[in-house]
């Protein structure tokens, strides 16, 4: 399938490029919770080069909620990251495109994800080793499930972040009700606790998306639970 070249794409093509990607198991519902936070990472927020994907200082988006990313796909097809055409191809057997990223296929993919409860843990060892090196200027962005919180390593990762004051590390929750385990007083007041900045938000509002990924959060981590309601 050939598609015209396009100098810009916009949010109102996402649905689109969604559809384009037509093989099995596209896990719809997990993807459109994340269409609204991604696409306002690289419209508004993100420091990324699609010419220069491995830029050493650029920000780095790790997609932990890996299971589902036609929504990742379709915004990297929409940023010139990826080629648009190669969409139709997901999940083919020749296609880079799998039903998790793959880093080492996928130019902007930080990390080959899926398995839920791995981002968090990732991002934090990533943004300590940016420290250790120097890097003062990327920022790291997470966006985990809420039910990846059912796992322990997240508790871990929000304990540690906190105590080495990661405050180039922002976690974005997006909150779906899909968790087995509900956290008293709410996903946010389980990152509070251990020292984190954090904003409730409505995960299809894109100004409050923009506002509360960009709050100053000096000497301590961040976290931004977007509540969204499922859609198909």
């Amino acid at each position: 399938m050939t598609l015209d070249p396009r100098p810009v794409w916009g949010y109102s093509d996402l649905l689109h490029l969604m559809s384009l990607q037509t093989g099995d198991e596209k896990h719809s519902t997990s993807a459109t919770s994340t269409l609204d936070v991604i696409w306002v990472l690289y419209d508004r927020v993100l420091r990324v080069d699609p010419s220069h994907p491995t830029d050493l200082d650029r920000d780095r988006f790790l997609l932990s909620k890996g299971h589902g990313p036609v929504a990742f796909y379709a915004v990297l097809a929409a940023k010139a990251f990826i080629d648009p055409a190669i969409l139709s191809g997901f999940a083919d057997f020749a296609s880079p495109l799998g039903h998790h990223p793959d880093r080492n296929l996928v130019p902007g993919v930080e990390i080959s994800s899926g398995s839920l409860g791995h981002g968090l843990p990732v991002a934090v060892g990533l943004t300590y080793g940016l420290r250790v090196q120097g890097r003062t200027r990327p920022r790291v962005f997470c966006l985990v499930g809420d039910a990846e919180f059912d796992e322990g390593s997240n508790a871990e990762a929000i304990v540690v972040a906190a105590r080495f004051g990661l405050d180039q590390l922002t976690a974005i929750v997006v909150d779906n009700r899909s968790s087995s385990l509900a956290w008293p007083g709410g996903i946010a007041a389980r990152f509070t606790v251990e020292g984190w900045s954090a904003r409730t938000i409505d995960g299809r509002d894109h100004d409050a998306i923009a506002a509360a990924l960009t709050v100053e959060h000096a000497g301590r981590p961040h976290v931004v639970v977007a509540v969204v309601e499922e859609k198909s």
